[in-house]
C-alpha cells in the first residue's frame, strides 16, 4: 500500500523577457515605441528587433482592448436586475428618460448642423450671384 503525500505545486516565475513585455504592455503603446527608439539609439539591431517583434505580435497597429471590455462590462451590469423592484423601476424610468433626452439632443444637433449647412450654402450662393453681377456689366 502506498501513501499519498501532498506536495505544493511549483509556481513558475516568468522570465525577464515576459516581465518586461508585461511591464511595457501595462504602460501602453508609447512605452513600446520609446523602447524601440531607445534600442535604435543604443544599438540599432536591438531597435530593429523590437520593431520586428512589435509588427509580428500586432502591437504596432492594434489598439487597446480594455476600453471595449470595460464598456461591455458596464453595459451588462447596468441592465442587470438588483432584486429591489422599487430601485429597478426607478432605474428603468431614469434610463428611459435619459435615452429620450439623448434622442432629443441628437435631433437638436442635427437641426443645428442643417441650419449651419443652409447658412453656408446661402452665403455661397449670394457670393456667386454677386460675382455674376460684377461680370455681367463687363461683358
Amino acid at each position: 500500500m502506498t501513501t499519498l503525500t501532498q506536495t505544493d505545486p511549483v509556481v513558475a516565475q516568468p522570465g525577464w523577457f515576459a516581465r518586461t513585455e508585461n511591464w511595457l504592455d501595462n504602460k501602453g503603446k508609447g512605452a513600446w515605441i520609446a523602447a524601440m527608439v531607445l534600442g535604435f539609439i543604443l544599438f540599432w539591431p536591438v531597435g530593429l528587433a523590437l520593431l520586428a517583434y512589435m509588427i509580428w505580435s500586432k502591437r504596432m497597429f492594434s489598439s487597446s482592448c480594455r476600453k471595449g471590455a470595460t464598456t461591455w462590462r458596464t453595459t451588462s451590469t447596468a441592465m442587470r436586475s438588483t432584486g429591489n423592484s422599487a430601485f429597478d423601476t426607478y432605474k428603468a424610468d431614469t434610463l428611459r428618460r435619459l435615452e429620450e433626452e439623448q434622442d432629443k439632443f441628437e435631433a437638436f444637433l442635427e437641426r443645428l448642423r442643417d441650419a449651419k449647412d443652409k447658412a453656408e450654402f446661402d452665403q455661397f450662393m449670394d457670393e456667386r450671384a454677386k460675382k455674376a453681377e460684377e461680370r455681367a456689366p463687363e461683358a
